[in-house]
C-alpha cells in the first residue's frame, strides 16, 4: 500500500513536471509546433487527474475496508477494543504530561 502510493506520488510529480516543460515550450513557439506542444501538456495534464482520481478511489477503498475491519473486530472483542483503546488514551495521556 505504502509502495502504491509513494509511486503515484512520483507518478503524478513526473507528469506534472512533465506538462509545465511542454507548457514553457508552448510559450515560446508557434505555428503547429505551439498547438502540438499545447496538445501533449493537455494529455499529461488528463493523465496526471486520472491517476489522482485512481489513488483517491484506491484511498477511498482501502480507508472502507479498515473501518468495516475495525467494527468487526469491535463487535467480535468488545471488551479487548475496550482495553485497546484504554491502554492507547492512557499512554497518550503520560505522553503527554511528558512533554508540559
Amino acid at each position: 500500500m505504502l509502495e502504491t502510493r509513494i509511486k503515484t506520488r512520483s507518478d503524478l510529480k513526473g507528469l506534472l513536471m512533465d506538462a509545465q516543460d511542454l507548457f514553457r515550450d508552448a510559450t515560446t513557439a508557434t505555428g503547429s509546433k505551439a498547438d502540438e506542444l499545447r496538445n501533449r501538456g493537455l494529455n499529461l495534464l488528463d493523465a496526471a487527474i486520472e491517476k489522482a482520481q485512481d489513488a483517491q478511489s484506491a484511498a477511498v477503498s482501502t480507508s472502507k475496508e479498515f473501518a468495516q475491519s475495525a467494527g468487526e473486530y469491535v463487535r467480535e472483542n468488545p471488551w479487548k477494543a475496550v482495553a485497546i483503546v484504554t491502554s492507547a488514551a492512557l499512554l497518550a495521556s503520560l505522553l503527554a504530561r511528558r512533554r508540559d
